[in-house]
């Protein structure tokens, strides 16, 4: 869209928004839920507690290999399209993983979880299908708007699973019950979406850039780099919270109020991060967040006791949303629209393999370093030292470059 859009279509961006808001809100619930039982279940199920996030890694897996198919599927066939496929894979999934609690089978939750993935995925593109009818001056708001959702999420998801979580003889059965039934009623949302399909391709359409010419745009490659660090970070600390939490004589209902608190921070200052970026610059916000994730780290190594948990983990939330909403407004400003199915899918691929990456170093740093849940702890948020150097890294080298030189 261009930059000022006519009353029509502003009040049509705006319909989309809401639409998005309430689709992060309600679907966005089951990731906190999975979240919170998904590393806890794996412990359980898993013959070497070494694997216990696996379940939560194969979940970003899946998000990152369906990142750039479920991309292209958008980009010819409509996000509404896109929206229905991630939702039944949601369902699906959480059949399988359930089922796979059921009968005591690691395999089988393995395999749900990676159809989990799918929805994650599709949930991913919820911010750029706020920015397709927004104009420019509206797009970092959209964006802020729709992230905010994920406030709702945050209390909706954890609650339930105080509700679910012993609520049948297998422990974390009812959750993954809920989370099917949140799939399909929640899809019933995207009939509301206004998002028209793209045009054809044409022998006379705009080619764009190619992925390695994309990529090798500055401004794009900081975007991305960015974007990968602050949501990869995020996921090694916050999958090893739970385990965290009760290693260190909690109870999994203090772990989710942990991960309330956390995913609350995560999302609560979406209200006002558009209106930051667009008065104070992206590149600001970018270094903001990265700036609270390091204070995060330094937090929870100064010990186990609950309210470090609390500090660390809110902090942790607030710098992945200054870092990850500044990334994707970078990003979405700097392509253009023939270009978004790829560059969007592409962004995904590397973030969510990032993730994927992050959360399998999850677990064995937890488990699996020093022998005790403190040492283990410990390991996990070090980890997060160099991964922070190099995303300040880039971030200061565009700032040093040339505008003209940056696109």
């Amino acid at each position: 869209m261009s930059d000022f859009a006519s009353p029509t279509e502003h009040a049509r961006a705006k319909r989309n928004v809401w639409v998005l808001v309430l689709a992060q809100a309600f679907l966005g619930a089951q990731m906190s839920m999975i979240f919170v039982v998904g590393g806890l279940a794996g412990q359980s199920l898993a013959s070497n507690v070494c694997f216990a996030t696996l379940p939560i890694s194969l979940i970003v897996l899946g998000s990152m290999l369906t990142a750039s198919p479920l991309s292209s599927v958008m980009q010819r066939y409509g996000r509404r399209i896109g929206f229905f496929i991630g939702a039944a894979a949601g369902a699906i999934g959480a059949a399988i993983g359930g089922y796979g609690l059921y009968v005591d089978s690691f395999p089988i939750f393995l395999l749900g979880s990676l159809l989990t993935g799918v929805y994650m995925s599709a949930q991913g593109f919820y911010r750029f299908a706020a920015t397709d009818t927004a104009s420019e001056d509206f797009k970092p708001k959209a964006i802020s708007y729709v992230m905010a959702g994920g406030l709702a999420s945050a209390i909706i998801g954890p609650q339930l699973v105080k509700v679910t979580s012993q609520a049948m003889v297998v422990p974390f059965l009812g959750t993954y019950i809920a989370v099917i039934l949140l799939n399909i009623f929640g899809a019933f949302l995207f009939l509301f979406l206004q998002i028209p399909k793209p045009a054809p391709d044409t022998p006379d359409s705009p080619r764009g850039r190619t992925r390695w010419e994309l990529l090798t745009t500055p401004r794009i490659a900081v975007a991305v780099i960015c974007a990968t660090v602050s949501y990869a970070l995020m996921n090694l600390v916050m999958t090893s919270t739970p385990l965290a939490v009760v290693g260190c004589g909690y109870s999994a209902n203090t772990a989710a109020d942990v991960v309330t608190g956390h995913v609350l921070a995560m999302f609560a200052p979406s209200f006002f991060t558009g209106h930051l970026i667009a008065r104070f610059g992206v590149e600001r916000i970018v270094g903001l967040g990265l700036m609270i994730l390091t204070v995060a780290g330094l937090v929870a190594l100064q010990g186990v006791e609950l309210e470090n948990f609390f500090i660390a983990l809110i902090l942790l939330g607030l710098g992945w949303n200054f870092g990850f909403i500044g990334a994707t407004t970078m990003l979405a400003t700097a392509h253009a629209p023939h270009e978004r199915g790829r560059m969007q899918g592409l962004n995904d691929l590397i973030v969510f393999g990032g993730v994927t990456m992050a959360s399998l170093a999850s677990g064995g740093l937890m488990n699996c370093s020093g022998g005790t849940p403190e040492a283990g702890w410990a390991a996990v948020n070090i980890a997060m030292a160099p991964f922070l150097v190099l995303a300040g890294g880039a971030l200061i080298w565009l700032l040093l470059r040339p505008k003209e030189l940056q696109a």
